[in-house]
């Protein structure tokens, strides 16, 4: 490991997630400073791990400008980071510590072990070996008078070895239980900063269930066509499948919507969605099969027997349409391939995958630094910005770090 060094530049980084570790890397790689980072909790990448229990999906192999697109009124901010280091960087970056990735059939990159912890050790082997010294359950309490960061372990508040430059890495207000807590909101205001309000991202909504509906908690609904419009008017439709909660819907498919409706349910207090229940069948097929004779069947079997439409999905239909409307033939075909659901509200950021909002773009320039604190730099998901899933936001929040450490460097004296 490297020692410190007297000649070079102290710098600390808050936040041991995926921001913070590349950020590290950086810096130590350049040789010019001496790298401390701390976290709160008593190890880093705790999200990155939890990440792990879903195959750790990395990253995505779509080409650049539908991948750029992701994300959204933020993608003018965010393509300098990723002309640096997109997709096919962070493969080689993960080819590189010893983990080999593969493409899924929905073009996500995942390890070949479907692990994060044999990555995560490995980058943390290269980190230490490179002189990156690790400083846990040290709590970051702000900045002193003198510009210096303040933490607190167990037996109170630290003083550390004064620094030349601090960037943050805190991550938003999504899993507080993991160390991202937003907790960072007022001290950054303090020093003069613009902040978003912190937002849910990859979110489930709220709709109100009868008691009826909420016993299909659990189970889902696919494959089915989810369409909105967004406050500008602007058409979503996507095929996918999400999940029926006790309170509402979430899953894959509402996450993908999450930035449109969270912005509807904003701007007019309600969010709505219709579904496709069958988009296998046309809308002809599905009304001629409706009114297929039934004899003396019920509806229910009449449905199952001719479009094999039950279950949770024949549930829906119940708990939006009227008898009479269910009756009628023509109403019921139309609302099966249309079935109109009114959104309440997002669920709290604190159960959200990820978070909108943070650091705004005004408040940072082009090095990412704080142009009310120099010296001070923020990365990651603490800055306003938001990503699907599907690794995007996991690259991005990669190379993200990358670029704080490297606007740093620019920052710092030449030694």
């Amino acid at each position: 490991m490297t020692p410190p060094s007297p000649s070079r530049p102290r710098v600390a980084l808050v936040g041991g997630g995926p921001a913070g570790l590349m950020a590290a890397e950086v810096l130590a790689a350049s040789g010019r400073v001496d790298v401390h980072l701390y976290d709160a909790k008593p190890s880093v990448g705790r999200k990155f791990l939890l990440a792990g229990k879903g195959g750790l999906n990395l990253t995505h192999s779509e080409a650049f400008e539908p991948f750029l697109a992701r994300f959204g009124a933020e993608a003018p901010q965010i393509e300098p980071w990723l002309r640096a280091f997109d997709g096919e960087a962070v493969r080689a970056w993960a080819r590189e510590l010893g983990v080999e990735t593969f493409v899924g059939t929905s073009g996500r990159v995942f390890p070949a072990d479907l692990k994060a912890a044999p990555l995560l050790r490995a980058w943390l082997h290269r980190l230490r070996q490179a002189g990156v010294h690790f400083h846990m359950r040290h709590r970051w309490l702000g900045f002193s008078a003198s510009g210096q960061p303040r933490f607190a372990n167990a037996q109170g508040e630290v003083i550390e070895a004064p620094c030349q430059a601090t960037l943050l890495a805190l991550g938003g207000a999504s899993w507080p239980q993991l160390g991202s807590d937003g907790a960072w909101v007022p001290e950054l205001q303090r020093l003069g900063a613009q902040v978003t309000p912190l937002q849910p991202a990859n979110c489930g909504f709220d709709v109100g269930w009868s008691a009826k509906l909420a016993e299909h908690a659990g189970e889902p609904v696919k494959p089915v066509i989810l369409h909105t419009v967004d406050s500008n008017g602007q058409a979503f439709s996507r095929q996918g499948e999400f999940v029926v909660t006790a309170t509402g819907v979430e899953g894959s498919l509402i996450y993908a919507a999450s930035r449109p409706l969270r912005e509807a349910l904003n701007a007019t207090g309600q969010a709505r969605i219709e579904l496709d229940l069958l988009p296998q069948h046309s809308p002809e097929r599905v009304l001629a099969e409706v009114k297929h004779p039934r004899g003396s069947r019920s509806l229910g079997s009449h449905l199952k027997s001719r479009l094999g439409l039950g279950g949770v999905k024949a549930a829906l239909l119940h708990e939006v349409l009227s008898r009479d409307e269910m009756l009628n033939a023509a109403v019921l075909a139309e609302r099966i391939k249309r079935l109109p659901l009114i959104l309440k509200a997002p669920r709290p950021v604190a159960e959200a995958i990820s978070t909108a909002g943070g650091v705004a773009w005004a408040s940072l320039d082009d090095g990412l630094m704080l142009r009310a604190c120099p010296g001070v730099f923020c990365a990651g998901e603490m800055l306003d910005w938001e990503a699907p899933t599907g690794g995007y936001l996991l690259t991005a929040s990669f190379a993200s770090g990358r670029a704080a450490a490297h606007g740093m460097l620019r920052w710092l004296p030449q030694g």
